[in-house]
């Protein structure tokens, strides 16, 4: 019984004696230091984009009356001149008819006049009527004529109302949703079905003034106009890059931004109308002098390290960043890349307190984060 009593006492003074060395290594205030380094890399940011096919219409019909024929269905691919509505054209039909008849009388009309103003013209050389009647006879030809030309026009008009009976895609594309079904009755105007040609796809995308000017270099370059991405709803990438092609005229001063648009390509068609995504654009920093994030802090919208001097003060220095990259923070001003900065550790740190650092090479943290 002692035996056992004892073996727990030894073992409670050793787990003691552990908890007491853990809290004097964390009282003599060691915390790993670096120095920030100059390095070339890379950033991406993400911009929430609309995605539009690069053709997308409403179909309306142009005439009055009923649906008698429907060619496609609801999703359906169709191809440029397919018929895709009928509407009844009996009425249509009739009209026409009507103006080919209405042609045809007035050209005999014509033909007449014409006949009488050769008599007439013959009656005058041998001066046995006046040159009134001819010059009436003419006239009257010349508004026979025009009446032709005036029949012509409504019988082209009537042809192209029996045209719009049939609805044909004026390109290759995916029908939408279909409203209405065989029988319905239609006014003139009436939307039908819309038709988008998904074979390409424009997104649409707003950035800053502030990024606008610094990326106003990036878009001069045409070599670099086709490397954007689509990141799509489930975080898929796009297969097909795309290129940056239009900036709008003008900033929106509700929102400060103005608008891209990027084309990319869609074989497989499997981007519609729109869907949302995100285009995701690549940028390079030259010489940028970078920082671990998790060695800075914020303070009312501005940002702060913990420098190190010689004697191992930490002094509080606010810093101004110029990009946020992955894990790290390109410094446009407030360091330089022979400051000593704490790496880790900065809640357990106050200005003006007095640390150990343990240097840690900048080098070796990028390795570890590029694993991460």
């Amino acid at each position: 019984m002692n035996i056992t009593n004892n073996f727990i006492l030894v073992s409670v003074l050793s787990l003691a004696s552990c908890g007491s060395i853990s809290i004097k290594q964390k009282s003599t205030g060691t915390f790993p230091v670096t120095s920030p380094i100059y390095i070339d890399t890379l950033y991406t940011t993400d911009y929430v984009a609309d995605i539009n096919s690069v053709q997308n219409i409403e179909l309306r019909a142009r005439v009055k009356g009923y649906i008698e024929g429907i060619y496609v269905d609801e999703g359906q691919f169709v191809h440029s001149g397919q018929i895709l509505f009928k509407i009844g054209g009996q009425l249509y039909k009739e009209e026409l008819l009507k103006a080919n008849a209405m042609v045809k009388s007035a050209i005999a009309d014509a033909k007449a006049a014409e006949l009488d103003v050769q008599s007439i013209s013959i009656l005058v050389e041998k001066k046995i009527v006046s040159e009134s009647q001819l010059e009436m006879a003419k006239a009257k030809l010349e508004a026979l004529n025009a009446k032709i030309e005036e029949v012509q026009s409504y019988e082209a008009s009537a042809r192209q109302r029996l045209s719009f009976t049939e609805i044909k895609a004026p390109f290759d594309g995916f029908i939408n949703r279909i409203p209405y079904k065989i029988g319905s009755l239609i006014d003139e105007g009436t939307l039908l079905t819309s038709l988008s040609d998904n074979s390409e796809v424009f997104a649409y995308f707003h950035i800053s003034e502030r990024e606008y000017l610094d990326f106003a270099v990036h878009l001069k370059d045409s070599s670099r106009r086709n490397d954007v991405s689509l990141l799509l709803a489930n975080n898929t990438v796009h297969p097909y890059k795309g290129s940056i092609e239009t900036i709008e005229g003008e900033f929106d001063n509700s929102t400060g931004s103005i608008a891209l648009r990027a084309r990319f390509p869609n074989k497989e068609r499997i981007l519609k109308h729109g869907s949302s995504g995100k285009v995701r654009i690549e940028r390079v920093v030259k010489h940028a002098l970078v920082i671990p994030q998790k060695s800075t802090f914020e303070i009312q919208d501005r940002m702060f390290v913990f420098v190190v001097d010689t004697n191992g003060i930490v002094k509080m220095t606010a810093i101004v960043p110029q990009q946020r990259i992955a894990h790290l923070y390109a410094v446009r001003s407030g360091l330089t890349q022979h400051d000593r900065i704490i790496y880790e550790g900065i809640q357990d740190v106050k200005d003006g307190m007095k640390i150990n650092g343990a240097p840690t090479s900048m080098r070796e943290i990028l390795k570890e984060l590029h694993r991460q």
